[in-house]
């Protein structure tokens, strides 16, 4: 069985509307997938229609921003009742902060020459949530770069004149929301924080301590010998092992759909958790996770 717990479609800054991204993933050989977006629950209905369509399973998810301290780190959410009162809550003030972000973003941008950005990058966004990419084609059209991943590099990247910190809310009130809408806390993407191992180990025993159920201990490629690691990161803290690409967008080699590593032998994976699944992995584990042999 062939599983991807992370993926992004056009709803946050993924390229992909959710039918597209699950015709991929069926495409890939995949059969249980996660559609996680960033603070938005709003490509759900569209995915479950379509997934149903191409045979495969869905896991409602989301990827929430949160901090740790004053480090910004993102929980993925799995297995969630999206109908949750609290969760729906916490989305709608999201939004409200990415909102509040992309204006002051727009405004630092039209200081250095770019015309009428947060209009223009809402009507690229179309009803979709607006994100960097969209400020970095409105950069590219006004020929202020020639590319996005230049907009990226001179004006939006970490340190430059568009990058605007965001008070996230503090990792354990993520958490206590993800577990109230029934689902599982999973910390995403850890080795991409570029923690020192002291770091990492305190931020994943405060992690567990706040009700975290699971660590990705692989996101999309990633140095061998890595994924083995986190799992035993993740067992020395009670903590189960999720798998995803990341997906954002065709071409990204290091990010498709299911084309990563299998899950390795010391890991517990997350889909023990829940009994449908376990029941249809069974004991194959090392070929769930895996497209790449």
């Amino acid at each position: 069985m062939k599983i991807d717990l992370h993926m992004h479609s056009h709803y946050s800054d993924g390229e992909l509307s959710p039918e597209a991204l699950m015709l991929r993933a069926k495409d890939a050989g995949l059969e249980v997938v996660a559609l996680t977006d960033h603070d938005t629950l709003d490509g759900l209905p569209q995915a479950q229609s379509a997934a149903a369509r191409e045979s495969l399973i869905l896991i409602n998810g989301i990827e929430l921003s949160t901090r740790w301290g004053t480090i910004g780190v993102h929980v993925v959410g799995l297995k969630l009742d999206i109908n949750s009162a609290a969760l729906q809550q916490a989305v709608a003030a999201q939004q409200q902060a990415r909102v509040a972000r992309n204006v002051k973003i727009a405004t630092r941008l039209e200081k250095l020459g770019a015309r009428n950005v947060y209009q223009r990058a809402t009507e690229l966004a179309g009803g979709t949530q607006v994100g960097r990419p969209h400020f970095a084609q409105v950069l590219v059209h006004d020929g202020m770069v020639k590319s996005v991943a230049a907009a990226f590099k001179k004006y939006l990247g970490a340190g430059k004149a568009g990058d605007i910190r965001q008070q996230w809310p503090p990792l354990e009130d993520i958490v206590a929301i993800i577990r109230a809408a029934g689902g599982v806390a999973v910390l995403a993407h850890p080795a991409k924080y570029r923690l020192t191992r002291t770091k990492l180990r305190a931020l994943v025993a405060d992690f567990a301590a706040a009700g975290g159920g699971a660590i990705e201990v692989i996101s999309g490629y990633q140095p061998s010998g890595l994924a083995k690691d986190l799992a035993t990161l993740a067992n020395e803290a009670g903590l189960a092992s999720s798998c995803g690409s990341d997906f954002h967008r065709p071409g990204g080699i290091w990010q498709e759909l299911g084309r990563f590593e299998p899950m390795p032998d010391n890991a517990r994976p997350v889909w023990a958790l829940w009994p449908e699944l376990a029941d249809l992995a069974g004991a194959a584990q090392g070929e769930v996770c895996n497209s790449l042999e």
